[in-house]
């Protein structure tokens, strides 16, 4: 077995030492799996198997290292211990022994166990094995049952692995898909998640579709819009092929606390109606994020705009402010779904450039100059006002903010 897995999982890499640990203590699941595999970690991710008494062992470690403590499960015997660049949740033993503990594990892979104290590896149901041969297999279709959102986590697992469902294992989930419904929508999102961020989930995205696992939370989807999921993979790689800033840009977050890319935003809005109103309903009962819900029904919205032919600056302007920071988002699916690369390239060409009027306007005047040079008080009229005087700017009518004032007195003038 690899040499290497004693290393990577040493007491000497974690937040706390192994003295606090009973001598039954295993580590379980995907620390032990990515170890064999020879995956290094950044944020060290440690599952605990205690005999007994895991919430107080936890609760020790917590209160010696002034760590965070969080009780995840009173009646499972769960608790979470949070250190700054690690993760240690300790379980209580399923069953008398850790083989009827590992038993009730989703996956041959997750079902590995390793001894701290003597750096043995427990495997008794092959695991490693799998692993060799890069598959997910079952270990019971009761404990699929058990937690039917394991049903969902192996595609994503083998997403992020690289590795393939074996054939039996395939089977039994199609035939169980029915068991999702009963699964936390929040929790089908999460598993959801980890497949949008990168072209490696489309594939398993697909096959949570078709095997009717994604299909009571995508009641709209269809055959022809899952499989535009794949083209857009292959737009956005053609895209940062030719403006590296662009794939970037699609590569990120929407927000630092929020692990949906744009990408991924262009990736659900092909899976939820195409109505923006629908669409949000459809986001919100998956829980996902007002930042997540607005980027998508955003992306719907402009989409049709971004199929126009040729528009004027003008109306180039107005779509700049109602698409923001979505624009990449949007331009993907305009691309997926047949609009030019020519068409869309002007417009690509602006919002790359930082300095482009039309995509970043800089405000000749403030809402305050205007209503103390026009002697108007606070109003809507205000806004239009300053829309106006962008728009003139950005054609070429105006350039200063003298300029800006008295355009705005002749607006006025003619209303």
């Amino acid at each position: 077995m690899n040499g290497s897995v004693p290393s990577l999982l040493s007491p000497e890499n974690w937040p706390f030492s192994l003295e606090f640990l009973p001598q039954a203590a295993y580590i379980v699941g995907g620390a032990v799996r990515d170890a064999i595999l020879g995956k290094t970690r950044e944020y060290l991710d440690l599952d605990f198997v205690v005999p007994s008494d895991a919430v107080k062992v936890a609760r020790k470690i917590a209160t010696h290292y002034k760590a965070g403590f969080v009780l995840l499960d009173p009646q499972r015997q769960i608790a979470r211990v949070v250190f700054p660049n690690a993760t240690a949740d300790f379980a209580q033993q399923e069953g008398e022994c850790l083989e009827t503990d590992l038993h009730r594990r989703d996956f041959t892979v997750n079902a590995i166990a390793y001894n701290p104290h003597t750096q043995e590896i427990i495997d008794p149901l092959q695991g490693y094995l799998d692993l060799q041969q890069r598959l997910l297999r079952m270990i019971s279709p009761a404990n699929l049952v058990d937690d039917p959102l394991r049903l969902m986590r192996a595609y994503r697992q083998a997403a992020q692995l690289g590795f393939t469902i074996e054939p039996n294992t395939e089977a039994e989930i199609r035939s169980l898909a029915s068991h999702i419904t009963i699964v936390a929508p929040e929790r089908v999102r999460a598993e959801l998640s980890y497949m949008l961020v990168n072209a490696k989930g489309t594939l398993w995205i697909t096959k949570a579709w078709e095997h009717n696992l994604l299909v009571p939370f995508f009641k709209y989807a269809t055959k022809e819009s899952v499989s535009l999921l794949t083209v857009l993979d292959k737009v956005a790689f053609q895209l940062a092929q030719m403006w590296q800033q662009f794939g970037v840009e699609l590569d990120q977050y929407i927000r630092d606390t929020v692990k949906t890319t744009w990408l991924g935003v262009a990736k659900l809005a092909t899976l939820v109606n195409s109505e923006p109103k629908i669409a949000e309903i459809e986001l919100m009962e998956l829980t996902y994020s007002r930042a997540e819900i607005k980027a998508v029904s955003t992306a719907l919205t402009v989409l049709p705009q971004l199929k126009k032919p040729l528009m004027s600056l003008r109306e180039q302007y107005f779509f700049f402010q109602e698409a923001g920071s979505v624009f990449s988002a949007s331009v993907v699916l305009a691309l997926a779904d047949g609009t030019s690369l020519e068409a869309l390239t002007p417009l690509i060409t602006r919002y790359l450039n930082p300095d482009d009027l039309v995509a970043y306007p800089i405000p000749l005047l403030s809402g305050r100059h205007i209503m103390l040079a026009l002697n108007i008080p606070a109003s809507p009229l205000v806004g239009k006002l300053l829309t106006e005087i962008a728009v003139a700017q950005i054609e070429g009518k105006i350039s200063t903010a003298e300029q800006a004032i008295k355009f705005a007195t002749r607006l006025l003038g003619n209303d």
